[in-house]
């Protein structure tokens, strides 16, 4: 898992770099050191990096698991044999907990029987749960073009289906939510900066830069009931954390995701592109950001996506691809930035 840190100030460039874990290195063995104690562990939402396939094998799959109420001790190393499907082990290193809130990190490897879920049963701190992998028969690979889709402005949007999702393969560029709101166009940077409501911009104010799609600050996604309220077409919405994980775990994880996600050449992407080959046939595009100042960076170089998952109060999940990479990271920033959106079928 990565996560990206975006500092910025006037006369400053926005920077982005990957995420680092804030937490050493954990072991889960199915007998826990007595020292080492955690109030809870979160397998509901686990993050799995990488893919399986049958009679593969493993390659760069690692597993991020949450934990509360760390006591700051030492746990051991452990590994874990898999059920539903075998041939899988998951393995943590020898760590020693945060005080308080943390993350274990898994190692998985072998090469699964057959396809199914393989699942993990884990016990450590005095916790337990389980955790799934989905296996995919080694041939299946489904991306193919699907319908197109017309938002409430009427404008009509490529979609591809890779794997069991249903994307969006443009940036979204709607004027209003579906009940014909508008979506008020903020232009100068103190009224973007002063926008407590929805709002939206093209890069630079310039309408040329509408072939990126359009920027919107949070408020467009987090403020409203999806039903009454969406911004994306009707049957889709706003894609979430678990949509962008799932859709890089099908492409091979994030560290080649990116690649196959962007489109390829340099008409809308800078030199060099690296990795591009659009194979997801997904056409990200590089739409810069406004950051919550007003101020617009790294358009033809960067695109950013807001996911509708918070991260706090304050901050939301977004995505980011880069021209001189063919990773795809995340990261969560101030809601009053302008990033791009795309949408998933229901």
């Amino acid at each position: 898992m990565k996560k990206l840190f975006i500092a910025f100030a006037l006369t400053s460039v926005l920077v982005a770099c990957k995420k680092e874990s804030t937490t050493p290195t954990n072991n889960n063995n199915n007998t826990t050191t007595n020292s080492a104690v955690i109030n809870s562990l979160d397998c509901s939402s686990v993050l799995v990096v990488g893919t399986l396939k049958k009679d593969e094998l493993a390659s760069q799959v690692t597993v991020y698991i949450d934990y509360a109420g760390g006591n700051g001790k030492a746990y051991s190393t452990s590994t874990i044999s898999s059920t539903g499907v075998s041939g899988l082990t998951a393995k943590m290193e020898a760590g020693v907990l945060n005080t308080g809130e943390g993350q274990f990190t898994y190692i998985v490897s072998g090469t699964p029987t057959s396809a199914g879920n393989a699942v993990f049963a884990i016990s450590i701190g005095g916790q337990t749960c389980s955790f799934e992998i989905a296996v995919s028969d080694a041939n299946q690979t489904v991306i193919k073009a699907g319908e197109t889709i017309t938002d409430v402005d009427g404008n009509q949007y490529k979609t591809v289906q890779i794997g069991e999702q249903q994307w969006m393969a443009e940036n979204l560029r709607t004027t209003k939510f579906n009940d014909g709101t508008m979506i008020p166009l903020a232009i100068d940077n103190s009224s973007w900066l002063n926008a407590g409501v929805p709002a939206r911009c093209y890069y630079d104010n310039n309408i040329s830069n509408a072939k990126y799609g359009a920027l919107y600050n949070w408020s467009v996604i987090g403020q409203y009931d999806v039903n009454s309220k969406n911004v994306c077409p009707s049957g889709w919405h706003v894609s979430r954390n678990i949509d962008w994980s799932d859709l890089e775990k099908y492409l091979g994880g994030s560290d080649v995701a990116g690649g196959k996600l962007k489109e390829a050449g340099f008409l809308n992407w800078d030199s060099p592109n690296s990795d591009a080959t659009n194979a997801a046939l997904f056409n990200a595009l590089p739409g810069g950001l406004r950051t919550s100042n007003g101020d617009f960076y790294w358009i033809k170089q960067r695109g950013y996506w807001w996911t509708a998952t918070e991260q706090n109060g304050m901050d939301a999940i977004y995505r980011i691809i880069k021209y001189d990479s063919g990773e795809i990271n995340w990261s969560y920033e101030y809601k009053k930035m302008g990033m791009s959106i795309r949408c998933v079928k229901n």
